[in-house]
């Protein structure tokens, strides 16, 4: 395993600067947002492709753990796009691709067969597609996870354990759906707070490794702290990767 860092911890710094942070404070990996309003639009590969791969692949030199990915096109624009998106991880060789699930209500054959799709783009590029664990969408509940893992062939998820703490799906074993982990996002939190100082919260860093050692897991633990007040941001990400490597 290796420790990474996602630039959505990062809003309030441009590109450059997030990577500087998270070179100072001594990551080695980090996960690249691909976001319509993040550090880097995807839309910018079908205009300026170049500039882009400059810009995330050759203007630092931190592994890039994994993309992800968060749209605003719809459509015949959004497969596109994501085609786009998966040539861009080949020629950068990356893997892993997070993508959100639907919110909650929306029809399940709807969302298997967009999220199919996507796997389908992703596999043609030698990628995968890990859905992410969200509050307020399908990917709340580890039963619907499941069922979507079984249904779409290739799909993966991007584990994120303060969703099974604070969320309605806070007592259900999530064993299961260990073997679909591509992608992992710590912090701390507690059942009323989300976003809690490393240390003082529920999650239990040493079970989690544990839990994917022995699913074999290979890849990334992704830090995924955002500024929060009344934490000292630096302190927190410098106490995960810390308490992290530790643990491997």
């Amino acid at each position: 395993m290796i420790i990474a860092a996602t630039l959505e911890c990062l809003p309030d710094r441009c590109f450059e600067d997030a990577i500087e942070l998270l070179n100072d404070l001594e990551f080695t990996a980090v996960e690249i947002d691909l976001h319509s309003d993040g550090h880097v639009d995807p839309a910018d590969l079908l205009t300026v492709p170049e500039k882009v791969v400059h810009q995330v692949r050759h203007s630092h030199r931190m592994e890039i753990s994994g993309y992800s990915i968060d749209l605003k096109q719809s459509g015949a624009e959004h497969y596109a796009l994501f085609d786009e998106i998966c040539k861009f991880a080949k020629a950068t060789r990356v893997v892993t691709l997070t993508v959100p699930s639907a919110e909650l209500g929306t029809p399940f054959n709807e969302e298997v067969e967009h999220l199919q799709r996507l796997v389908d783009l992703a596999e043609a590029q030698g990628a995968r597609v890990a859905v992410k664990c969200e509050l307020g969408r399908l990917s709340e509940d580890p039963d619907t996870l499941m069922v979507l893992c079984d249904n779409v062939h290739g799909l993966g998820i991007t584990m994120d354990p303060s969703v099974f703490i604070c969320g309605p799906a806070k007592n259900k074993n999530l064993d299961r759906i260990l073997k679909y982990v591509y992608n992992i996002h710590l912090r701390d939190s507690l059942p009323d707070k989300f976003h809690a100082s490393v240390g003082q919260g529920e999650i239990d860093y040493g079970k989690w490794v544990s839990l994917l050692e022995r699913e074999r897991y290979n890849r990334a633990l992704t830090v995924s702290i955002p500024p929060t007040e009344g934490l000292d941001h630096r302190v927190e990400l410098r106490k995960l990767r810390r308490l992290l490597e530790s643990l491997i």
